[in-house]
């Protein structure tokens, strides 16, 4: 995937903050789901007295999926700058002029092409301050993770993490979607040490939070006994580190203590050590929708935590939940910045 970075000119005309936020949208993979859940999610009018919505997309390809489904009440405005959204209307920035040629349900070179494209504008107008937030609908795997470096080198590279957020919990990944033999490679002290850092100053400055209790997962079924050289050599100490530098992290917790007896209900968020192991109990305790936000970035980008559903694409099967989640989170996630 091309993700080659752009040299960004400096701000000339930052736009003034907006009481009502203008949220940006990636439109994912046009073979997927991605333009259902945005027109389920968006059907109901009232939302854009909440929100100005700019989708980085195109409005043939969301016409045709609105026939498609049936919806003809759904209406949108054409803006060529996310500065000159309308407020109160959907917009669509269309990304290309061209037809382009949907296959629901398959993943294509050109689909592909596309998501980058969206992803690559709405991220260049969300670092020039144009939106307050972005939401990234989904794409394939290699797109997403390709996404996540390019919006990094975007930004300076910052120390970015991925947290998990739900109405009731919060729990953020030392290391993302990768195979478990490269993740337990990335794994030591200092990393930990860095990813509570990002976690506790994203709590205090995105949620609100004074002083944040982290419960931080262990690497072994029976983390914190005794024995468990892992723990021992790389979890302890970088717990033991952080409280030092003023983070209230408590562990280590094996997947059982903490979830099977709800003790997880006692901290702010969990610091799991991999992929699955943050992302399997949070998606079996969620209801009515996750999202994830990335934390440490100085932008609010968050997305809906599912696939691009090529399996159930075109079939008016997907629930728009997780990415209402995701347009709340980010609008909550900006009214906290700015108070």
């Amino acid at each position: 995937m091309n993700f080659s970075l752009i040299k960004l000119e400096p701000m000339q005309d930052k736009p003034q903050p907006n009481p009502m936020p203008r949220l940006g949208l990636t439109h994912g993979d046009i073979n997927g789901i991605s333009y259902e859940i945005i027109l389920k999610a968006f059907a109901d009018a009232r939302i854009l007295t909440l929100l100005t919505p700019i989708l980085y997309g195109q409005s043939k390809v969301l016409s045709y999926y609105k026939k498609n489904f049936g919806i003809e009440d759904f209406n949108y405005s054409l803006t060529r700058d996310a500065r000159q959204a309308w407020p109160q209307k959907f917009n669509i920035i269309n990304i290309v002029d061209r037809e382009l040629k949907i296959d629901p349900g398959q993943l294509t070179a050109l689909s592909a092409e596309m998501s980058v494209m969206s992803i690559k504008m709405a991220v260049e107008d969300l670092h020039s301050e144009y939106l307050d937030a972005l939401i990234t609908t989904p794409s394939c795997l290699s797109v997403d993770r390709t996404q996540v470096e390019y919006m990094a080198s975007v930004f300076g590279n910052p120390d970015i993490l991925r947290v998990l957020v739900s109405d009731f919990m919060r729990i953020a990944l030392a290391t993302d979607d990768m195979p478990l033999r490269e993740a337990l490679d990335k794994i030591d002290t200092a990393l930990i040490v860095r990813k509570l850092e990002t976690l506790s100053k994203a709590l205090k400055t995105d949620f609100g939070l004074n002083a944040p209790k982290i419960a931080v997962m262990g690497l072994n079924p029976h983390a914190g006994e005794a024995g468990n050289s892992a723990e021992n050599d790389k979890v302890v100490p970088a717990i033991a580190e952080a409280q030092k530098r003023g983070v209230y992290a408590f562990g280590p917790f094996s997947p059982s203590r903490l979830f099977v007896t709800g003790a997880w209900k006692k901290y702010d968020a969990v610091l799991a050590m991999t992929y699955e192991q943050g992302v399997m109990p949070f998606k079996l305790l969620s209801v009515n929708g996750a999202a994830y936000y990335w934390a440490g970035l100085p932008a609010v980008c968050t997305a809906p935590l599912h696939g691009p559903g090529f399996d159930i694409a075109n079939a008016n099967e997907a629930s728009p939940d997780a990415l209402r989640k995701a347009i709340y989170l980010a609008m909550d996630i900006v009214n906290c910045r700015r108070q």
